[in-house]
């Protein structure tokens, strides 16, 4: 897989399902339905393939166990962390907990993340972009970009 891209815009209804996106959907591996959801980093959850979140498991069993910053990742990192699937008609359900943790709102968006999804509240991930000036985007870019060599 060379990573997934775009944004999405879904709805949450009242039961606490969205519509997976068809152009989202498209971009999943024959037969994928199944996924892991989980809290994000800023505010927002995490919707990985099993397959993508197999391998970030893998590593943190690699962990020091007798570290206690291990175990605060642990638990902050894994807590929540929920199997949900596909329905029938190409809805996933939130758990409550997750919602409530990053989604107060019932418009969202699904931004990609390379192996995952970013599941945002629509209004604040328009923050994101509104607080974020072009100056400070192209700064943030060199600083980031900057150990990676350019591939002929």
């Amino acid at each position: 897989m060379t990573g997934f891209h775009g944004e999405y815009q879904s709805t949450i209804d009242a039961k606490g399902r969205f519509l997976l996106p068809g152009s989202l959907k498209k971009q999943l591996a024959e037969g994928e339905t199944h996924f892991i959801v989980s809290r994000g980093f800023e505010k927002c959850l995490t919707l990985y393939p099993i397959k993508s979140w197999q391998g970030i498991l893998d590593r943190i069993s690699q962990l020091n166990d007798f570290d206690p910053k291990v175990r605060q990742f642990r638990r902050q990192f894994l807590g929540g962390a929920t199997e949900v699937e596909l329905d029938g008609a190409g809805r996933i359900l939130l758990p409550a907990t997750l919602r409530e943790f990053a989604l107060p709102g019932k418009e969202i968006v699904l931004a990609a993340a390379l192996d995952r999804f970013e599941i945002w509240d629509a209004s604040k991930y328009k923050q994101l972009f509104e607080d974020f000036s072009a100056d400070e985007f192209s700064n943030l870019a060199q600083e980031v970009m900057a150990g990676i060599k350019k591939q002929d």
